[in-house]
């Protein structure tokens, strides 16, 4: 039963990363859609043509450093378990605790 408790945890945190991931992908879009709608419109009002003010550095400013931002979070939910494995924190724990228990029979 405690191995099922376990299991549960673990997926249920996997599942809470992703919807992390995901909200924050719609985030971006929506937030960076409305910067972008909002930059051309100023900029076609001050003189610049659609063109002119859509490829401009200070609109794609936003999506390029939200963009990393987004690149990273992705690769810790996607990438990086591929590389250190899905029981990684699980591992650790386990390490750290051992590590403790050591001390104490050691020094208390």
């Amino acid at each position: 039963m405690d191995r099922n408790k376990s299991n549960f945890r673990k997926a249920k945190h996997k599942v809470e990363k992703l919807k992390s991931f995901y909200t924050h992908l719609a985030v971006y879009f929506i937030i960076n859609s409305i910067i972008t709608a909002v930059k051309v419109m100023s900029g076609t009002h001050s003189g610049q043509t659609f063109e002119e003010a859509f490829f401009s550095f200070s609109t794609m400013a936003s999506w390029l450093v939200w963009g990393l931002v987004i690149a990273i979070h992705a690769f810790s939910v996607f990438g990086l378990p591929l590389i250190v494995g899905d029981d990684w924190e699980e591992r650790k724990i386990q390490q750290f605790m051992n590590e403790e228990f050591e001390y104490n029979k050691k020094y208390k």
